[in-house]
């Protein structure tokens, strides 16, 4: 799976030279295009990464809290980081009764897992720490981290469009170009953006993969995890939704906003019944059987 990943990058990665090398052609310096590109990204997602369990926390409505408030979901939260060998992390609530949760923060030692009210109140204990799993999964993999760094490649090419269609407005280089440059560059500026945001929207999937099989593993409830997964989606369809920030939507374990005839290709999160079949597939192969 992680090699996926890293395949996925590097077709950013080439994007970013590809849109960088037609755009910047336009300006008579490819790379001075580019380099400015990925460093304006870079510069704007880097603030992020430091800062994302704070700004997070707060564009989310969630409220770090003391283990004599809530000892159960500490003793669960405590628990799985144990078994997944990393230092436990703040653990914070959301006052919503739209069942769901996230985990933020740079990594191991400075995390934080939230969960909604809801989805104490809905979800059984087992199916609870099936959550915790998936969100420290996300903490130990580093999975902000990759997430910033496929945000910064896409923001670079997003930046490198722009600089395009002004370039193409404008008549930047009107001396240095011919016809065929002008469409090539049109097209870079208009094509490169969506293709490097269904990449990004890829990446997001793969992880959420990734934190639902390691979740399964650290907990040994790979069924519970589905069974989680099912009621945290169903209640979204039955109305019990979260009223949040849509750039904080690839964080949730169930993306909480409603979605569309296009959900999959566009969503940061693989279809629930994708990722249920494969907890299933998990499941056996653990020698964990169902009815």
């Amino acid at each position: 799976m992680m090699g996926r990943v890293i395949l996925l990058f590097g077709i950013m990665t080439g994007l970013l030279m590809l849109v960088g090398y037609a755009i910047g052609s336009l300006f008579g310096s490819p790379l001075t295009a580019v380099e400015l590109s990925l460093a304006m990204a870079l510069f704007m997602n880097l603030i992020t990464y430091l800062y994302s369990d704070k700004i997070v926390l707060s564009m989310c409505g969630a409220r770090i809290v003391s283990e004599a408030e809530y000892p159960r979901l500490h003793r669960i939260v405590e628990r799985v980081a144990n078994a997944a060998n990393i230092p436990k992390p703040k653990v914070a609530v959301i006052d919503s009764n739209a069942p769901n949760a996230f985990a933020t923060g740079r990594g191991p030692g400075r995390s934080v897992v939230a969960v909604t009210r809801g989805l104490m109140s809905i979800l059984n204990e087992d199916e609870i720490e099936a959550v915790i799993g998936h969100e420290i999964t996300h903490i130990k993999n580093r999975d902000i981290l990759v997430s910033t760094i496929a945000a910064t490649l896409a923001g670079a090419i997003s930046y490198l469009a722009f600089l395009g269609r002004w370039g193409i407005l404008w008549g930047a280089g009107e001396r240095r170009r011919d016809e065929g440059s002008i469409v090539a560059a049109l097209l870079a500026a208009i094509l490169a953006p969506i293709a490097a945001t269904l990449v990004q929207l890829a990446i997001s999937r793969e992880r959420e993969y990734g934190a639902d099989e390691g979740g399964a593993k650290i907990t040994g409830k790979p069924m519970s995890l589905a069974n989680a997964l099912i009621k945290i989606s169903g209640a979204k369809n039955a109305g019990l939704t979260l009223n949040v920030n849509p750039s904080t939507s690839h964080m949730w374990i169930v993306n909480p906003l409603r979605g569309s005839t296009l959900e999959e290709l566009f969503s940061t999160h693989p279809p629930v019944e994708k990722r249920v079949e494969r907890l299933k597939k998990i499941a056996r192969e653990m020698g964990i059987y169902y009815m």
